[in-house]
This record gives structure tokens, sequence and C-alpha cells, in this order.
């Protein structure tokens, strides 16, 4: 009888492991090209068009009168002068260089802050109120100081952008470490993972959906806050950029020319998004089989 209750044990024991084998079994779904444009890149082009014919009949409609709202055909015709002249792509080089070079080191910033206050509770303490105060300040706010202290040069731009996107960097990794589960640390020790190593191996690793949240949206406010600082600090040193270009239309008062600038930040936002952060998040979420076929 004992014998009996073993054998069926062992087979209830390997009936479980099979069905656990089951709903671990990773159903790889391929799609063709087609239906990946169709997924990704026609959503975004029809609600550009519709845009624009909302645009047009409100030009039509004389709501406003042509100097105050000029046509998607006029502004279409100053974007092409703007790159005829060379104005725009100077304009997107400095922004971009400005713009990469700031969101780097906010990364590495934002990184080492966020992992110091999950793991040192005094810095948590410490530090973790004004890192929430300062995400919720607008970037602007921070122009004339950065102006005051660096005067009209790269590090007065560099100081507003690290300001805008370090905060929710450094929140963002802290919520995503906040959400491992406590397992992962025992079984990280168990393994000779302390230290530096359990954070590059282990920590970061398991907080990398958060992680991903918070460069998002450091991004974003990275973006922002270089804009921002673009349009009130501007000088031979610090060389063009969007905002410059944006601040040049409204002295010309040509809103043909403040759309054109408009639509290029406008560009860049989304470029960013759908190009490297769209693409990552999809990666992350199916490694870790939480996107299916309906995504």
């Amino acid at each position: 009888m004992a014998d009996t209750n073993i054998v069926t044990t062992a087979e209830d024991v390997r009936s479980l492991e099979a069905g656990l084998d089951a709903l671990e079994t990773k159903y790889v779904v391929r799609t063709g090209p087609w239906l990946r444009i169709r997924r990704s890149v026609l959503p975004p082009i029809v609600t550009f068009l519709l845009f624009l014919g909302v645009w047009e009949i409100v030009y039509r409609l004389e709501l406003k009168p042509p100097y105050a709202l000029p046509s998607p055909a006029d502004t279409w015709l100053q974007i092409q002068d703007l790159f005829a002249s060379g104005l725009a792509q100077a304009a997107l080089w400095g922004s971009l260089q400005h713009a990469f070079v700031g969101f780097a080191a906010s990364i590495v910033i934002g990184t080492v802050l966020g992992v110091l206050m999950a793991r040192v509770r005094v810095v948590r303490a410490g530090l973790g109120p004004f890192v929430s105060g300062l995400q919720v300040l607008p970037s602007v706010a921070w122009v004339p100081a950065a102006i005051i202290w660096f005067g009209l040069s790269d590090a007065a731009i560099y100081a507003v952008v690290l300001l805008g996107a370090v905060p929710s960097i450094a929140n963002g990794l802290l919520a995503g470490i906040d959400h491992v589960p406590p397992l992962y640390y025992r079984v990280g020790h168990v393994l000779g993972a302390r230290g530096l190593t359990a954070v590059r191996l282990v920590v970061l690793p398991a907080a990398f959906p958060g992680y991903l949240a918070g460069l998002k949206q450091g991004w974003a406010f990275s973006w922002r806050s270089l804009m921002a600082a673009e349009l009130i600090a501007h000088s031979p040193e610090i060389g063009p950029g969007l905002g410059f270009l944006l601040d040049q239309g409204r002295e010309l008062n040509d809103m043909a020319w403040v759309f054109a600038g408009i639509l290029l930040i406008l560009a860049v936002g989304l470029a960013v998004e759908l190009l490297v952060f769209a693409p990552l998040e999809r990666r992350v979420l199916q490694q870790r089989g939480l996107s299916g076929a309906d995504r």
C-alpha cells in the first residue's frame, strides 16, 4: 500500500512539473511586415493626417486671421525654406547635441542616486522628499539661476537639463527596486552576489521595467527643459537650437516660422519615442512574458 502511494505521489509530481513547464512555454507569434506596419506605423500616420485635416478646417473657417494661424501648406513651405537656408539643420544639430550629452549625464547621475536611495536608508530619508519635489518643479524655473551661475554658456543649458531629468530617472529606478521580490535578493546572496555585484546582476535587471519608465520620463523632462533653456538663454557660445529658432519666429512675428519650430520639436520627440523607447519597451515586455499576440 505504501509503495502504491509512493508511485502515485511520484506521478503527481511529474504531472505537476509537466504542467508548470507548459505554463512557462514561450509561444512565438510571427507577424508579417505588413501587420507590423499596420500596428505600429499606420496609427501615428492616420492621427497626424487627422490633425492636419482639423488644422486645415480651422484655417478655412477663419477663426483666427491668417497672420495668427497659418495654413498647413504655409507652414510646410516655411519648413522647406528653413531647411534650404540651413537654419533647421543647424538648430536640430545644436539641440540634439545638448539633449544627448545632457541626458547621458543624467542617466549616470540619476542611476547612482536611485541606487543610493534604494540601498541606504538614511540617504532615502534625507534626499527622497527633495528629489520628488525637484521632479514636480517646472524646469524653466532653473533657467534664471543657471544663467547667473554659469552665464550664457553650454554649462547653463546642461545644468537645466540635469535638474529636469535626474529626479525622474532616480525616482523611476527607486520605484523599480522597491518592486523587486525579496526572493531575488536571497537567491543572489546564496549565489555569491553581494555589494556592487548584486546591484549589477540582480537589482538593476529585476528593476529594469521601472527604470525604463524613469528613463522615458527623464528624456521627456530633459527635452522640455532644453527647449525652455534655449528659448531664454541663447548666445554665440551656446550656438543655435530649436528653442532659439522658435524664439526667432516670435521676434519676427512670423507664425508660420513659429509653427515650423513647434513641429520640428515635436518631430524629434516622436522620433525618439518611436525609434528608441517603444521598441525597447516591447522587447522588455516580451522577454518577461507580458506581451501577447494581441499587443
